[in-house]
């Protein structure tokens, strides 16, 4: 039966004190979304010391990749995915894992990118992800033009939701799984419901059990 489970991601390294900071003030996360290289001002980068460490704590690591700040365009979309597989493959992350490109509201993008893009990182032989927001932005408009310029995107590519937007929460009062899609549809397998404050440097998601058993 499907289900979906609850965890975290985080811009900052994950280290002992944030680990005991995020159980005791909200529950045991079952995946921790980090970012694969350091973007300044932005993100630290993953290290393969955390990742043994959250192995250590039998937590899934969900790799995300940020160093662009624009989408458009089919090359740049298949470099985005180069890079990323790049600094995946040093990090020892196994092909097969999911990578999501992390698509603010605010980035320019289009569909050749999406395109070029989920191509590209599955031809690494990673999973096509891409974390987005279906409501503000541009997203929506770009995957659906994807979708019909190449129905396999839509199949390929695992969509992480940053709507609707709820309260805080742990994973023993976790809301109900309702994240919005593009109007096109799409496998939203992820949903990123709170950026709220809390005592810990992190965001609240929720996953599908499909999801979680492909991350590493």
């Amino acid at each position: 039966m499907l289900h979906y489970e609850w965890g975290v991601d985080s811009a900052e390294n994950v280290t002992e004190d944030l680990f005991q900071c995020v159980i005791r003030n909200l529950g045991y996360p079952e995946f921790w979304g980090r970012y694969l290289i350091r973007v300044p001002g932005i993100s630290e980068g993953l290290t393969r010391q955390e990742i043994a460490f959250l192995q250590s704590k039998c937590v899934k690591l969900l790799p995300i990749y940020n160093s662009f700040q624009e989408a458009e365009g089919y090359t740049q979309g298949r470099l985005a995915a180069e890079r990323a597989a790049f600094h995946a493959r040093e990090l020892g992350i196994p092909g097969g894992v999911p990578i999501f490109a992390n698509v603010e509201r605010f980035f320019q993008i289009d569909g050749e990118w999406i395109q070029g893009w989920t191509e590209a990182i599955v031809t690494s032989g990673y999973q096509s992800g891409i974390y987005n927001d279906p409501m503000e932005g541009g997203f929506n408009r770009a995957f659906c033009n994807a979708v019909r310029e190449n129905e396999w995107v839509k199949t390929l590519t695992i969509l992480w939701s940053a709507q609707p937007e709820a309260a805080p929460s742990g994973p023993q009062n976790p809301p109900s799984y309702e994240p919005k899609a593009p109007d096109c549809g799409g496998s939203v397998w992820a949903w990123q419901y709170s950026r709220e404050a809390t005592p810990c440097p992190i965001d609240m998601n929720l996953a599908s059990s499909r999801l979680v058993n492909m991350l590493w």
